[in-house]
């Protein structure tokens, strides 16, 4: 990968004493479905320890009472008001889209849908990519983007086999970035963050954080840097980071084999305090 530059951690901006909830942004978290409200739950869990200053779950209504006994915080839209949605989507200042949402016709419209209204940033992971395999174009729309795929979902992306991305994964995350038109993040061991030229590999983390959920609190965190206004390339490689770093101060106290992704967004607000500059 000649000319390739290899990134830094970026450091998160010193909040102002005057700010208030609308300084740090909007995150809406597309997420969760009658199975897996814990996805969503996670996600948003991690967007507002991340920092954002509001996170709104856009849920199927019947699912809103249990996501806000779960994420007080938080408030939700009915997804399934296609005005109520648009409303959301286009005053927000990130989205997060795609985990717990099922490989469905029904996703696929709702990420079309997103794409044409949203102007944001937005992450893309989980099933959001899934729905999307295998990318032959860039992903549709202005708004700049990055995706999450670990390499199951990055081998469905490329049209090969998991081994493929895994033999090669710097090769794999840049054909990513190059082919979705996004900046690319490849989960794992060492994650890789790449834009064009630009590469960030990750030396935070441990083998405990290979558990379901942890990637859904990986897009809220993402989600909740860009709400804050950093760039989609620095809000991947600082939310990798300390993404790692929370799962490291988990298993220092508890174990690698007993850390959940539940453990993870209380661990995300105590790791950033070394991220602010």
């Amino acid at each position: 990968m000649g000319g390739t530059v290899s990134a830094q951690v970026p450091h998160l901006p010193k909040r102002a004493r005057d700010a208030h909830k609308g300084t740090f942004g909007t995150a809406v978290v597309v997420a969760g479905s009658e199975h897996m409200l814990g996805a969503a739950i996670l996600c948003a869990r991690s967007a507002l320890r991340g920092g954002a200053g509001l996170v709104r779950a856009a849920l199927p209504k019947l699912l809103g009472p249990s996501f806000l006994i779960a994420v007080p915080g938080a408030t939700t839209v009915d997804r399934g008001k296609a005005s109520a949605l648009r409303s959301a989507l286009v005053s927000a200042q990130a989205v997060v889209i795609g985990p717990g949402l099922t490989d469905s016709t029904a996703t696929k419209r709702l990420l079309a849908a997103a794409l044409r209204v949203v102007a944001c940033p937005m992450v893309l992971d989980a099933d959001a990519l899934n729905v999307l395999a295998p990318l032959r174009r860039p992903i549709p729309g202005a708004q700049p983007k990055v995706i999450l795929p670990h390499p199951g979902e990055a081998a469905r992306l490329l049209g090969c086999s998991n081994a493929d991305v895994q033999h090669d994964r710097r090769g794999a995350v840049a054909e990513l970035c190059a082919r979705s038109g996004a900046v690319a993040v490849l989960k794992g061991a060492e994650t890789l963050v790449c834009e064009g030229s630009r590469r960030f590999t990750n030396t935070t983390g441990n083998p405990g954080m290979a558990t379901a959920g942890s990637g859904d609190v990986l897009a809220g965190l993402v989600g909740a840097l860009l709400a804050q206004g950093m760039e989609p390339f620095e809000a991947a490689c600082l939310g990798v980071h300390v993404h790692g770093l929370a799962g490291d101060l988990v298993a220092s106290r508890l174990s690698e084999a007993g850390l959940c992704a539940e453990d993870l967004p209380l661990a995300i607000a105590e790791a950033m305090q070394s991220t602010e500059s």
